[in-house]
């Protein structure tokens, strides 16, 4: 047994329940390796978020157990990329430890260089806890963690997984079943459409920039990606023409009025009042969705699974991950920090806390732990199997904001009548050199 100095019920502070991972929820590695860096000040760089406040407030017991002091600092995360990005450029970063948004930051800093490899380190026994193996991330997680070559460059932290979100009530009173493909889920989108009872069918973003996740969504159930294997776009192919069809049919024929100027948060209060009957987004905005205060359809929502398209299913996928400079002189034991960051006590604390949801298939599959869970069954399940079609949301390119800006700009065009295949490949051609730029500078 680990004598990290921390009590049992120091250990399941929360709602964690005890036999789900006791001391089992620390990686297990013998006492020598866990204190073999003792002494060692770290300094870790992290986003202001629950993921961040989650790892500050436990962060005694990752120095009980091993020793290495943490020196954190949560910044804002427009400001903590700006200041990740300057001290990373310097050569001399203050810090060893970085949390950064796959979404945005991967080919940055895989181009760079900036991220130490963690493969030696998982490999090895004196280092990685058993239960820690690349099978249990989720596939989307592990495109993330791993540069074109192989290497792990950081362990996945939270994942985003987009679902679909139900009014079961709506589909009750017209005899609908949740939709299991593309075609199915438009002819309920239409048919849950009322516009004299103020009722829709489908809510999604339609505002510029904001939207591209949705487009993604079923770009990717048609079989089709953002770049081709030579890293051409291929944001005007006959998939991605097909997907940007499906979102105008839906947000014209059965979504709000106003629905080009929704962002998530518009959707979400549209969804709340029990007149949408169905809502594509982030796994992550449930809560309000089962709270009495901001809710009229408390224990009526449904969290599904996204339909199949044509080709494939797949859930867009958006997540952040926690590494290892490759600059600090300390590698061992910031991945040791980073190792106790995504560990099963702390990836079920993030769960049932509400602070996000780990990509590790184990946590999401341990019953204890979705006991604990204050969101229904229904919606751990929707993660758990949206993990299984996990699916990057995202082209993983530098200019990321300046691609959903400009394939946003398209797509919101569609819904005031644009013709779809006119407007992907007037965007593909305005990006193009933009995304050269980025690859060659």
């Amino acid at each position: 047994m680990i004598d990290t100095g921390m009590t049992r019920r120091t250990m399941l502070t929360g709602t964690l329940a005890a036999g789900a991972l006791g001391m089992a929820g620390l990686p297990a590695l013998a006492d020598p390796q866990w204190k073999k860096f003792a002494g060692t000040t770290l300094g870790v760089n992290l986003i202001k978020s629950p993921r961040g406040d989650l790892l500050e407030k436990y962060a005694k017991e990752f120095t009980d157990l091993t020793g290495i002091e943490v020196e954190s600092e949560q910044i804002p995360e427009q400001q903590q990329r700006q200041k990740a990005v300057i001290e990373l450029t310097s050569g001399r970063p203050s810090f060893d430890v970085v949390h950064l948004s796959y979404h945005v930051q991967k080919r940055q800093f895989e181009k760079a260089g900036w991220l130490a490899d963690l493969t030696p380190f998982l490999k090895n026994p004196d280092l990685t806890a058993p239960d820690l193996t690349e099978a249990d991330f989720s596939s989307a997680g592990l495109l993330y963690a791993k540069d074109p070559q192989g290497a792990l460059r950081s362990l996945p932290f939270s994942v985003d997984y987009w679902i679909i979100y139900w009014n079961q009530d709506l589909f009750a009173k017209k005899g609908l079943e949740y939709p299991k493909n593309f075609e199915e889920l438009v002819r309920v989108a239409e048919a849950l459409t009322d516009p004299s009872e103020r009722t829709f069918g489908f809510v999604a973003r339609g505002l510029r920039n904001a939207n591209v996740p949705v487009w993604s969504s079923f770009l990717l159930g048609y079989g089709g990606d953002f770049l081709d294997a030579q890293g051409n776009l291929t944001t005007d192919s006959p998939e991605a023409v097909e997907g940007a069809k499906l979102y105008q049919r839906l947000l014209t024929k059965a979504a709000p009025p106003g629905i080009a100027g929704f962002n998530w948060a518009e959707c979400q209060s549209a969804f709340l009042q029990g007149k949408v009957g169905m809502w594509l987004d982030g796994v992550g905005f449930a809560p309000p969705l089962e709270d009495p205060t901001k809710s009229r359809i408390v224990g009526k929502v449904g969290y599904g699974v996204m339909p199949a398209g044509p080709k494939a299913q797949a859930s867009a996928t958006f997540g952040d991950g926690i590494g290892v400079v490759e600059t600090s002189s300390k590698k061992e034991a910031a991945y040791l920090y980073c190792q106790w960051a995504i560990s099963k006590l702390m990836g079920a604390r993030l769960l049932q806390t509400g602070g996000g949801v780990p990509f590790r298939n184990s946590i999401l599959n341990d019953q204890e732990v979705r006991n604990g869970v204050k969101m229904p069954a229904t919606w751990v399940d929707a993660v758990a199997g949206s993990a299984k079609i996990s699916r990057l949301g995202l082209p993983v390119v530098i200019p990321v904001t300046e691609f959903r800006d400009i394939i946003g700009t398209a797509l919101t065009a569609t819904l005031s009548g644009g013709d779809p295949a006119a407007e992907l490949k007037k965007a593909t051609e305005q990006f193009k050199p933009v995304l050269e730029r980025s690859e060659h500078t």
